[in-house]
């Protein structure tokens, strides 16, 4: 995988993260694409980009193949939610609690 937006990450440091830590940085980018949608489309899209390509390191990560499942309906909802018609009804404060399990667990499995 080509690794567009996060120059200086490699699979291998990216891999050497906990899923806790994986999810939380991924959610640290949608959460920025939720601030900045209604302030700046660009820099929204430009988040979201940058939030599906941890997303997918994540899904290529083999220790995460248990999880497979659930990280490509998150894949898939995200797309939906931010590009597409929302048919899954998701919500920004749907997405927030979400993610916001992730962070606090990678904080305290530290």
């Amino acid at each position: 995988m080509k690794i567009v937006y996060h120059k200086g990450l490699t699979q291998k440091s990216w891999f050497s993260k906990s899923i806790f830590e994986q999810m939380a940085n991924v959610g640290a980018e949608i959460g920025r694409t939720i601030n900045w949608r209604k302030k700046d489309k660009e820099y929204s899209r430009l988040a979201l980009e940058r939030g599906l390509e941890l997303l997918d390191l994540t899904i290529a990560d083999p220790k995460n193949t248990i999880r497979l499942k659930e990280l490509l309906r998150l894949r898939e909802i995200l797309v939906d939610y931010f590009i597409y018609d929302n048919i899954y009804k998701t919500s920004d404060e749907f997405l927030n609690n979400y993610f916001y399990n992730f962070n606090y667990a990678a904080r305290v499995n530290r």
